[in-house]
């Protein structure tokens, strides 16, 4: 329950922290403000033309006697507007984030800088369409993992009872992993921690992820949203990378450890948040081979 506290902590600290840098967080909000528009562009077309699409895509219910041609055809027409609704909801983070590459990445760094001991951010030294490269092609595969767990839980919503109360609550934990997940990639493509070396990450530290996830999962559901919490969010997974990789972090950074470069005692062997590279259980990737000089970590 402790880690729950923690990861929250560190949702709220990033909304602190961008509201401390108004620059920042003006700057921030306008990926989302872009991805707002194209998906209520398409939500609205989707409305708009979805009953019209289902009735191309169903040419065998011409002939169904009234009403069950139209009970089809709207239950599928509800279906797929949920199911585009879904996707938005699923996709939206990783839209953003993809527009926004260089806007996150300069919000990131800056607050890297603004809670490193020596004033400092990890860089990854790569050029700038290989990091969107990676962005993009890591988004993928969570975005891609994301929706095989959606209509699986889709599918149990129609369970009596279940459903309705446990399946929605599962929805959200799920879908605050993927979220926090899409979120620290910022700062860990930064650093070099691929896709495979994160999930080692946060399975060892699910709760945590949880705590920050899930409250942004629900409140991402309330229209716009979503837009104005995301340099917040950026920011706050940001900090809580830090605590993942073990770094050391100045005025508080973890809002509830003194020092988050030494675990929890009461983690379960092999949760501590090493390094990539310092811990054979997490090694570095060698697709993001590291600057000369420092074997964890690209030079600042």
């Amino acid at each position: 329950m402790r880690e729950l506290g923690v990861g929250f902590g560190y949702l709220l600290e990033g909304q602190r922290w961008v509201a401390r840098h108004g620059k920042k967080y003006g700057f921030g909000l306008l990926p989302g403000l872009i991805t707002l528009v194209l998906y209520l562009g398409a939500l609205v077309a989707l409305a708009v033309w979805g009953a019209d699409f289902v009735a191309w895509a169903t040419p065998f219910a011409d002939d169904w006697s009234s009403p069950w041609g139209g009970l089809l055809r709207g239950f599928l027409t509800a279906v797929l507007f949920a199911l585009g609704l879904l996707l938005a909801v699923v996709t939206f983070t990783a839209v953003t984030l993809l527009i926004g590459q260089p806007f996150y990445e300069s919000l990131s760094e800056s607050v890297d800088r603004d809670v490193s001991p020596d004033g400092t951010a990890p860089e990854s030294g790569l050029p700038f369409w290989t990091e969107l490269w990676i962005s993009a092609r890591d988004s993928l595969r969570i975005v891609f993992r994301a929706l095989l767990w959606g209509i699986l839980l889709f599918g149990l919503g129609f369970i009596p009872f279940l459903g309705q109360t446990v399946v929605p609550v599962i929805g959200f934990f799920v879908t605050g992993y993927f979220l926090t997940q899409e979120l620290t990639s910022v700062a860990l493509q930064r650093r070099r921690v691929d896709v495979r070396t994160q999930l080692a990450l946060f399975r060892a530290r699910r709760t945590l992820v949880w705590g920050f996830g899930t409250p942004l999962a629900v409140v991402f559901l309330v229209p716009f949203v979503a837009v104005f919490l995301m340099p917040g969010a950026v920011a706050g997974a940001t900090l809580m990378t830090r605590d993942l990789l073990g770094e050391e972090t100045r005025d508080g950074g973890d809002p509830a450890d003194p020092d988050p470069a030494y675990p929890d005692p009461a983690a379960p062997a092999g949760a501590q948040p090493y390094p990539p590279g310092s811990d054979p259980a997490y090694p570095a990737n060698p697709a993001y081979p590291p600057a000369p000089g420092n074997p964890t970590y690209p030079t600042h």
